[in-house]
């Protein structure tokens, strides 16, 4: 007697001598029934119903009553109050089923509650395959009655079902629709030698099939030569028929696609079948349950999203607040540039984004921004709307190429004039900060509006400035005269530009902590910014280096002033004004938050329009105690669309070859766990095999990886039920991702990586000067 174990993966456990009679004393009933007879065979009216035979055998008899090919069988009922069974019956019936004990059978559970509809418990119960002798029988059905019990101590119902062991040629398991790629005019078929027992116990990966819905095979995964070796056989022995041949032919993925429909047909809905081909090449079924998770699926006109050039402004996951200060202006002045452009019709730029936020981190409409080419060219080349708005557009796009660069010019010179008539934020009224916070985020529009447009109209040439390397020469000599890093934007603010912005200091300068923002005056961007903008001004000279003091204490040396005097090209110091006015909005949203007395994680949890509110003399928002920051989030892919607010990978290579695949769709951040000692709270699961003994342990978790198994295995199912991202087939990792380290995950396209670990997110600057109302004037 061989034991699947779909709970603890134990072995074989022998009966010890008659039992006699079996108690079916399970405490739980499932609805009202009539008393049961002893034994329910499969073809009699009555083994329908699941509350009687349970939800296994009562779609197997559904599905024998509509002509399929199911295998003969009885089921012993749930009986409650400590009924006895009748054993002369249930002997009778294993006397027939087995031929007198000479045929083996397999003894699996059929509770209620399993396959169902909301739920699948695949893998929760036990079954006994190899069964042979009236007192192993016996044993089997006993240990299928006692795998009821639930961990919280409840019992379920349970049916016993007892059918033939059949020797199967090739077995596996067939979604009628992808499951995990969430379309339903695709099956996925995966197969073994042997039975499909290995396959849904996870211990091997079988070979895949993807069809059509008439059976035209798409594409086909071949399992590793580990997987495909064959396995000890129920029987022992290993059928004549086996041969190294394909493992199924066109003919037989064209039988099982057929077999798909009707099931469908009957079940009126698309069905997780298991099924084998016996030695003489005829098809059963095993079983039929209905598929219980089906991964989102983009609708139909989703926009393409993607990182795309604004990664390079906002790399990092954004607090709500900071989506409000950065992202809404740029996505405004984006939209304004291409409207200006011609490029994208008005109505579109009023309805769609152009840049948004996804789980935190920005993402631009690639389509929007023309980063990705159209859809179908010959039907754009074709269209005559874009042509006609460009022609619209033409005569403004001319003359603003003509007039681009004085008007970079005037709107750099008014940032940086601002930006030095500001006083230093301690000295301003709650209304002050509302003010100067409410011209930040309406001149970053202009700014964002007019870099997009610099971009597009004007000619750089290739070996021209950039801000970036201006930054890094500045940087480069500061450290060369021993300046520690947290002094650098002190002393050379275009160091910013090496940096992104945070309300909380995630940022980094080359590995080093970001400086305090305290250190860093409106006063010192400005003073260093008018080299920039008086030799950008043709006719103007660049004023003579000398030592520039700055608000700060510190000093500019002539070194450094004059590698940062180096004329910019308009774009570029259209950018590094964004820079320091996002740096500028870090100052005046920390002294709010110390005025309220609260971190500076805590205030970027608040929207913009309730900071405004507290502004302007109103409260703070009654749930700001409850709420929490977001989980970390992976990065964005290249390019994605969106079903349900999940992230849908576009492009994917689908025909990789390394052996990873996604098998339930989803993205995480979390720290890997072997599932021994203390469970961190962001637990991503690393096994050598999907084995369903790990069922008990997937509530919670925020992902699983897994070095083999199949996306149709017990595990993969429940993964998809509980919504975990879930990848197998990642080689060796179990000693790659110990436990402790940090993974990134993606369940969608089928990706594990490791990740670095996750920053602080707190300030360093101390909040001692906590003022308790945040409208007063000046500071003492």
């Amino acid at each position: 007697m061989t034991t699947l174990d779909e709970r603890h993966g134990e072995g074989a456990r022998d009966g010890d001598g008659h039992r006699g009679e079996i108690a079916l004393g399970q405490v739980e009933a499932y609805g009202p029934a009539p008393v049961p007879s002893a034994v329910v065979p499969l073809g009699r009216p009555g083994s329908e119903l699941p509350r009687i035979v349970g939800s296994k055998a009562a779609n197997l008899a559904r599905a024998a009553g509509a002509g399929l090919p199911v295998l003969p069988g009885f089921v012993i009922p749930h009986r409650t109050g400590g009924d006895v069974i009748d054993m002369v019956a249930l002997r009778r019936a294993w006397h027939e089923l087995s031929d007198g004990g000479t045929r083996p059978l397999v003894v699996r559970s059929s509770s209620p509650q399993e396959d169902t509809e909301e739920s699948s418990l695949a893998g929760r119960f036990d079954s006994v395959l190899d069964v042979r002798g009236w007192r192993d029988f016996l044993a089997a059905v006993q240990r299928v009655l006692d795998s009821a019990e639930r961990p919280d101590g409840s019992t379920a119902p349970m049916p016993v079902l007892v059918q033939p062991m059949l020797a199967a040629r090739v077995g596996g398991v067939m979604f009628g629709a992808d499951p995990v790629a969430g379309r339903a005019d695709r099956m996925l078929v995966s197969a073994v030698r042997g039975g499909p027992d290995s396959l849904v116990g996870g211990a091997r990966t079988g070979t895949g099939y993807w069809l059509g819905t008439h059976g035209r095979l798409l594409r086909t995964e071949a399992a590793g030569t580990a997987d495909e070796a064959w396995p000890q056989s129920s029987t022992g022995t290993r059928p004549e028929s086996a041969s190294t041949g394909p493992l199924l032919t066109r003919a037989e993925l064209f039988r099982l696609a057929r077999l798909a429909r009707r099931v469908r047909k009957v079940f009126g809905g698309p069905q997780d079948v298991e099924f084998g081909f016996d030695a003489d090449g005829r098809l059963w079924l095993f079983q039929s349950r209905p598929i219980t998770a089906m991964a989102a699926r983009p609708a139909r006109g989703a926009r393409l999203l993607g990182p795309g050039p604004v990664a390079e402004t906002l790399p990092e996951q954004l607090a709500p607040l900071e989506e409000d200060l950065w992202v809404a202006p740029m996505a405004r002045g984006l939209a304004a540039a291409l409207d200006i452009g011609g490029t994208a019709p008005r109505r579109l730029l009023r309805s769609v984004p152009v840049v948004r936020t996804v789980s935190g981190r920005a993402a631009a409409d690639l389509r929007l921004l023309g980063t990705v080419p159209p859809r179908h060219r010959w039907l754009a080349l074709l269209n005559p709307a874009p042509g006609a708005r460009r022609l619209g557009a033409a005569w403004r796009m001319g003359r603003l190429a003509a007039a681009l660069p004085g008007l970079a010019t005037d709107l750099v010179a008014d940032v940086d004039r601002r930006l030095a008539e500001i006083p230093s934020p301690t000295t301003l009224s709650g209304t002050a900060l509302a003010a100067e916070l409410r011209w930040t985020r309406r001149v970053l529009v202009s700014l964002h509006a007019q870099e997009a447009l610099a971009g597009a109209l004007l000619h750089e040439p290739p070996r021209s400035r950039t801000a970036a390397g201006t930054a890094l020469t500045a940087l480069t000599e500061a450290r060369a005269r021993g300046v520690p890093d947290d002094q650098v934007t002190a002393a050379d603010p275009v160091v910013l530009a090496l940096t992104a912005p945070s309300l909380g200091g995630r940022g980094r300068l080359s590995n080093a902590a970001l400086p305090p923002t305290d250190d860093l005056s409106s006063a010192a961007l400005a003073i260093h910014a008018a080299p920039f903008v008086r030799a950008a001004q043709p006719g103007t000279n660049t004023p003579s280096t000398t030592n520039t003091p700055s608000p700060a204490g510190t000093t500019t040396t002539p070194t450094t002033a004059k590698a940062s005097s180096a004329a910019l090209p308009p774009r570029e110091a259209l950018r590094l004004r964004v820079r320091w006015v996002q740096e500028f909005q870090v100052r005046l949203v920390r002294e709010v938050a110390l005025r309220l007395g609260m971190d500076a994680e805590r205030i970027g949890l608040l929207r913009w329009a309730e900071l405004a509110r507290v502004l302007d003399g109103g409260p703070l928002p009654a749930d700001l105690h409850a709420r929490v920051p977001q989980p970390a989030s992976p990065p964005l892919p290249d390019e994605f669309r969106l079903a349900d607010g999940q992230v849908v990978a576009a492009g994917r290579d689908s025909r990789r070859t390394d052996g990873v695949r996604g098998v339930s769709a989803g993205r995480a951040v979390g720290t890997a766990w072997d599932g021994s000692g203390p469970r961190p709270a962001d637990a991503v699961l690393v096994v050598r095999t999907l084995d369903p003994a790990l069922a008990p342990l997937l509530p919670g978790l925020t992902g699983l990886v897994a070095q083999t198994g199949s996306p149709l295995s017990h595990l993969a199912v429940l993964a998809r039920e509980f919504g975990i991202p879930a990848v197998v087939g990642a080689a060796d990792a179990v000693r790659r991702f110990p436990p402790g380290s940090r993974l990134t995950i993606d369940g969608s396209a089928g990706d594990v990586r490791p990740d670095a670990p996750l920053e602080d997110a707190r300030p360093d600057a101390p909040l001692d000067d906590v003022r308790p109302d945040v409208r007063q004037g000046d500071a003492p």
